[in-house]
């Protein structure tokens, strides 16, 4: 319902917004800004961990979220944004890379010297932390294996010098573990429905968990020039140089500001629009994060040349998978290696055909087609670094241990006039009782029923999955109708309509993942373990504990209203 207090709350939060967002003329072309003309940024780097006597320590880390001006490209002025580092000057978008080690834990002590009025639109009218005394932001550390004390939960957000402090708030140093196997993180904001603005602003980074004994025989590019994150996403900016995000919602009577997705035309890579970067004619690896609010890629290079798959999210794969092209949903992880000695050509561009929305929306144009360009120079070289026949062998699940068969619905509510208000899981707000509970260690299956016609980037906190197979439902409208009016997959008959075309999961996929791709009008069938995959053994702490976790569509405008659940856990 929206109320006098909220439309003026609405209205406080866009005001500064108004003098640049009054004329449309002032939202930039993208097309006119040249391609290829900044070098790709490798991101500064900090140690989670500290070195004495040659033996690696726990670590305290002081990170801060600033407002800054960065510049995205040479011809753009420099634009407003909410960055990550140590200090305002070192702060940067994305911010720095963290490097932890396998079983050396890391402190993070996050502290908010965010201004009190956003840079960006806000609406009060979906779920939301009300910025009372400043800015609300809190810090998730995506496919983290942590307690939820420092998981990032939506609702322990905190202001500057925790001046206001949400319900759920527990304590101002996270601790991660750094138990998990070896693999690729990111750390992003994650405020209750503020999420979407907060990372377009700035607030995000990468989080790197080395075992060096155990992936240095494995002989991939490691830890060198050769070895680099590439965080992807899109945005838009006005002719000033400001991030520009329409603040006219599209059901401006129920929500003034909120849109179903956002979506801008200038492709930034590692805080640089269209970057180029020069590379020798060997091999190169690239953790390729897509974080972007809801965009799709489907990278691919366009003279031939072919990603070699050796991780997936957080979690290396068995073996190597060989494709043309990349499929990644927003918030998804490709650890790739390219090997440029194969290319015949001495540029080659990494481009993009992914339509937005996906599956069904907008062609790519020709400022979103194009990623970045990659200059290949001298002769072949001696290359030391390889790619194994076989990569890291996990535990297989026990899939007699199942304990739970779990179905989750997505729904998609429009308004009169057809346009969406809100999405919810099993047609619950965020607020609803708890109606997962996993226990402790536990193997589950989850039944994904997307009843949408968008396909939803399924995150799951703590757990880690295997998707088993997707299966497109048949008579849909029939089974959509029932689930609208009871919402029980068993009692809509779901193995009667669950009898559609199966869809090959890609090899590339077929390891374990925290984010996947939930296909409209079909059910995914996913396996999830509540432990360490690389042991099998129960968390080295209490995941029972306040203020337990979520799982959530990681399109970051989905998940702000109100695509989010709580999950819970017991021993």
């Amino acid at each position: 319902m929206v109320t006098k207090e909220k439309i003026l709350l609405f209205s406080l939060a866009v005001l500064g917004q108004l003098t640049v967002s009054f004329a449309e003329d002032r939202l930039l072309n993208a097309a006119k800004l040249k391609m290829f003309v900044d070098e790709l940024p490798d991101m500064p780097k900090i140690q989670g961990y500290d070195m004495v006597s040659g033996v690696p320590k726990s670590k305290s880390l002081k990170i801060g979220m600033f407002k800054k001006k960065w510049k995205f490209h040479k011809d753009l002025p420099p634009t407003p944004v909410f960055a990550y580092g140590t200090t305002k000057h070192t702060a940067t978008v994305p911010g720095p890379t963290i490097e932890a080690l396998h079983g050396v834990e890391t402190y993070v002590t996050w502290r908010n010297h965010l201004p009190k009025k956003h840079i960006l639109p806000w609406d009060p009218t979906i779920p939301t932390a009300m910025p009372e005394k400043g800015i609300p932001t809190v810090v998730h550390l995506h496919g983290g294996i942590d307690e939820p004390e420092s998981d990032g939960n939506s609702n322990a957000w905190f202001t500057a010098k925790f001046k206001s402090k949400g319900p759920t708030w527990t304590k101002k140093k996270y601790h991660y573990h750094n138990n998990q196997h070896p693999g690729n993180l990111w750390y992003h904001d994650h405020a209750m429905g503020l999420t979407r603005v907060n990372l377009l602003a700035g607030l995000i980074g990468a989080y790197i968990i080395r075992q060096p004994n155990v992936e240095a025989p494995l002989g991939l590019p490691y830890g060198s020039e050769f070895d680099r994150p590439l965080l992807v996403f899109d945005r838009a900016f006005r002719t000033d140089g400001s991030i520009y995000m329409d603040s006219k919602g599209n059901n401006p009577s129920i929500h003034p500001q909120w849109q179903p997705e956002y979506f801008g035309d200038a492709i930034i890579v590692n805080g640089k629009a269209w970057p180029r970067m020069t590379v020798r004619r060997r091999k190169y690896r690239f953790r390729i994060i897509n974080a972007s609010n809801a965009r799709f890629f489907r990278f691919f290079f366009t003279n031939g040349l072919r990603f070699i798959h050796v991780g997936s999210d957080s979690a290396y794969l068995n073996k190597p998978v060989m494709t043309n092209d990349i499929l990644l949903a927003p918030s998804e992880i490709a650890d790739v290696v390219v090997d440029f000695s194969r290319s015949k050509n001495e540029t080659v561009i990494l481009a993009n055909d992914a339509p937005y929305p996906y599956p069904s929306g907008d062609p790519v144009n020709e400022a979103n087609s194009k990623v970045m360009k990659f200059i290949i120079n001298g002769h072949h070289e001696l290359d030391t670094w390889r790619v194994p026949k076989s990569l890291m062998k996990y535990p297989s699940p026990d899939l007699s241990s199942v304990s739970h068969t779990r179905y989750i619905a997505m729904y998609e509510y429009t308004s009169a006039i057809d346009e969406p208000t809100h999405l919810y899981l099993n047609g619950k707000p965020y607020e609803a009782p708890v109606s997962e509970t996993p226990k402790v260690g536990a193997t589950e299956i989850w039944n994904i029923i997307n009843l949408t016609e968008d396909n939803h980037p399924l995150h799951i906190h703590l757990g880690l999955f295997k998707t088993l197979d997707q299966t497109e439902l048949v008579k849909l409208d029939e089974f959509k109708d029932c689930m609208t009016k009871i919402n029980d997959a068993i009692k809509c008959q779901i193995s009667k309509h669950a009898r559609g075309k199966k869809l090959e999961v890609p090899a590339y996929e077929k390891g374990w993942k925290n984010v996947y791709k939930m296909k409209p009008g079909a059910v995914t069938k996913i396996l999830v373990r509540f432990s360490y995959i690389h042991s099998n053994e129960s968390y080295a702490f209490d995941a029972t504990s306040e203020p337990g976790y979520v799982y959530h569509c990681h399109i970051l405008d989905h998940e702000d209203n109100a695509m989010m659940r709580p999950l819970k856990f017991y021993k």
